[in-house]
């Protein structure tokens, strides 16, 4: 039928066939594969304290990962940075979700970088249960600010950890301040787990809070403000400032009643808008006060070096943890001893402890 319809002596015709092309190679053989160039501790350091953003990415990422091989690298690397770090303000922002702690933290990180300062945000996303991958996406929340030269964000899951911080934040502290930036902020998730973890790493501590949103949202409550050493009643502006004002009061009036601080600091209590900016600068003055106070009468030292000896002390757990897991015989037998405590034939106990005992008794093989 088509054949009697087309036209195929002449070339003129609208029903006329045409030749048609070969299809296409899907695949370019001059394409080559460049593979990325291995770095070394050495090559890590140099980037990092040049300031290569790059460098220092690929740096977290490589503290940040999970795989054995890796390790042994992010260490060398995190001792080569090592003196070069600790200049910095660490500053600790939580606070429940909802609360505006990324809009703070831009409208903060933006005046900052105004007054020269040189700014890492390390936000600590809340982790998907399946994919363990961030579900909040910090850097995309803080537009302007992730724009800035001056500033650097680095939105990292929380993968489970207790509080919402992040495994590796400290090391990745000592990376951010290497590369010279000398004001580093840790926002946690503020989900209502506790937040010790966030405290333990940073100088100084601010609690974002919410005016008129009831003692269920303020769940954190009495733990975490024994903890602040300011609190921030944000989102006051329009209807909302003279409702801020009064709930500052009344933080204030609760502050009272905890125990002296043995730094020496009275904890303060501001409300400020993220929208308008107004508060915003007096927060920072409050940290700048803080922070010469307490170096003054030694408690910032005392403080940083006592945080020192507890990631002594958590870095040796979580090194024996590695080692005994990555161990051959324990990969051999881990895998028997899961199926005999789900079919109920061992107790998890007993099974704990044969495990430990053969994890011992292939290092003294060796």
């Amino acid at each position: 039928m088509y054949d009697q319809i087309i036209d195929k002596d002449n070339k003129d015709s609208a029903l006329s066939l045409s030749k048609g092309k070969a299809n296409p190679v899907t695949v370019n053989n001059n394409f080559k594969v460049i593979k990325r160039k291995e770095l070394s501790a050495d090559d890590y350091l140099k980037g990092i304290i040049e300031g290569n953003r790059t460098i220092l990415s690929r740096a977290i990422t490589l503290i940040e990962s999970n795989l054995y091989a890796h390790s042994l690298l992010a260490q060398k690397v995190i001792e080569k940075c090592l003196p070069y770090s600790g200049s910095s303000v660490r500053l600790g922002i939580t606070g429940v979700p909802g609360v505006g702690k990324s809009t703070f933290i831009e409208a903060l990180g933006k005046m900052l970088t105004s007054e020269g300062h040189k700014v890492a945000v390390l936000a600590i996303d809340p982790s998907s249960q399946k994919s363990k991958g961030s579900i909040l996406g910090d850097k995309t929340r803080m537009e302007e600010l992730s724009q800035d030269a001056n500033a650097f964000i680095r939105p990292s899951p929380s993968a489970g950890s207790l509080g919402g911080v992040a495994r590796k934040t400290r090391e990745i502290i000592i990376l951010c301040e290497a590369a010279g930036f000398d004001t580093v902020i840790v926002e946690t998730v503020g989900v209502g787990q506790s937040e010790v973890l966030a405290h333990s790493m940073v100088d100084f501590f601010l609690l974002l809070q919410l005016a008129n949103a009831g003692d269920e949202l303020q769940g954190i409550k009495r733990g975490i403000m024994e903890m602040a050493d300011a609190i921030a009643v944000n989102k006051a502006e329009g209807k909302m400032k003279e409702i801020s004002e009064i709930a500052a009061s009344n933080y204030r009036n609760a502050l009272h009643l905890f125990p002296a601080n043995e730094n020496g600091w009275i904890p303060k209590v501001y409300t400020c808008s993220s929208y308008t900016k107004e508060g915003i600068k007096d927060i920072w003055d409050c940290v700048t006060e803080f922070v010469a106070l307490t170096k003054r009468n030694g408690w910032f030292y005392k403080n940083r070096n006592e945080q020192n000896l507890r990631i002594l002390d958590e870095s040796i757990k979580q090194s024996l943890l590695d080692n005994f897991y990555n161990n051959d015989v324990i990969k051999q037998e881990l895998g028997i001893a899961k199926d005999d405590i789900l079919d109920n034939r061992m107790s998890a106990y007993i099974i704990a402890q044969n495990l430990i005992d053969k994890y011992y008794n292939s290092l003294q093989s060796r």
